[in-house]
């Protein structure tokens, strides 16, 4: 299941790149201000919410495989239908089924792992998650070699052949069925939906939104809020996910118990990287997006872990709740960035974007002080 998990997380990576790598090309073809960018990657988040959501209720009742299957299968269908005379409403509606998709996959994986590792899964979720920044860091590198060869839109094929090749292999392993838990004696489970939830929401919400943005604006901040080219922009976004990566790793060398602190200090640090590095207005935009990408390497899969260590007797559910949230941050966030970038420039809409980092600080407080109640 290791193994399996590290190359869908993978695949989860290259997806999540598509969009921000290939945005020079897909505004020039089909005519997109900021805005319309903003409007394909909320497209991308809608399909993700929808999917995630939806999988982590299907995982605590029903068998793994066919779920497993019928979404890398539906991601890569959705990757082959990219052609180079899509409309802007084709290429939305591509986007939104690929965010369905791999939004599926990604609670699935995320439910397995915490299904398997319970009070232990934060350090094997942020390993595994690393599979996310890997496949994040190579895939910008493929769509700019791909460009120079061929027509953009090869790229989306080749990430649907690299989905199709996992969902074959999901078609021949065993997988792990949901392993029920016992409710502790004396102790009111906490409800998904209920206060306690709040904060995890929040944390995934403004995490996902933060990532998103920065990818989705990386080149139009190069090329527009620094007149620095292209590949500039491309380069960025695979260092912020060699500092995701980094961070994530990092979380590997923390001694003693993960819980909110880390959040906390992510969320500061993050701050800190968006707040003075935009407003200085360097030209080493790749400098910029490796330390915001660092200080959040931690965040997701942290948050996922302790959802679940929160909520153990709904661990699809919760996992699925917690990530779909993300995904409306996918949503709300570029679009947001977008209009602001056009109507004050993209340098302040990056600047802007730290405001999300101070959610992500504020939510791990929160946590913090449910785990101490609780504990």
């Amino acid at each position: 299941m290791i193994p399996l998990s590290f190359c869908g997380y993978f695949c989860l990576g290259l997806v999540l790149i598509l969009l921000g790598s290939n945005q020079a090309d897909l505004a020039r073809d089909l005519d997109l201000d900021l805005a319309q960018t903003g409007m394909l990657a909320s497209a991308f988040a809608t399909g993700m919410f929808v999917g995630m959501g939806g999988a982590g209720p299907l995982y605590d009742r029903l068998p793994h495989r066919p779920l497993f299957v019928a979404a890398f299968l539906l991601t890569a269908i959705a990757l082959f239908g990219f052609g180079p005379d899509n409309s802007f409403r084709e290429t939305l509606i591509l986007f939104a089924a690929i965010g369905f998709g791999s939004g599926a996959y990604d609670t699935l994986f995320n439910a397995a792992v915490a299904n398997r590792y319970r009070e232990r899964s934060a350090k094997p979720m942020a390993l595994l998650h690393s599979g996310t920044a890997i496949g994040a860091i190579i895939g910008p590198l493929l769509v700019a070699a791909i460009a120079t060869r061929w027509h953009w839109t090869r790229s989306f094929h080749l990430m649907g052949v690299a989905h199709l090749a996992v969902g074959a292999v999901t078609m021949l392993i065993r997988l792990p069925e949901r392993t029920p838990t016992a409710p502790t004696a004396n102790v009111a489970e906490p409800t998904v939906f209920s206060r306690a939830m709040v904060p995890f929401v929040m944390v995934s919400f403004a995490y996902l939104g933060l990532e998103s943005a920065m990818a989705v604006f990386a080149v139009p901040y190069a090329t527009e809020g620094l007149a620095l080219d292209v590949l500039d922009g491309q380069t960025a976004i695979s260092s912020m996910w060699f500092g995701l990566l980094a961070g994530r790793l990092g979380t590997l060398l923390i001694r003693g118990t993960l819980d909110g602190r880390v959040l906390i200090g992510s969320g500061a640090l993050c701050f800190a990287a968006i707040a003075i590095g935009a407003s200085v207005g360097s030209d080493h935009i790749a400098v910029l997006y490796f330390c915001a990408g660092f200080a959040l390497g931690p965040v997701f899969p942290l948050t996922l872990a302790l959802a679940g260590q929160r909520f153990p007797h709904a661990l699809g559910s919760v996992i699925g709740l917690a990530a779909g949230a993300g995904s409306i941050g996918c949503f709300v966030v570029p679009w947001l960035t977008g209009a602001l970038g056009d109507q004050v420039g993209i340098g302040f809409a990056v600047k802007w974007l730290s405001v999300w980092a101070v959610a992500i600080a504020l939510g791990g407080a929160v946590i913090l002080r449910g785990r101490a109640r609780s504990g």
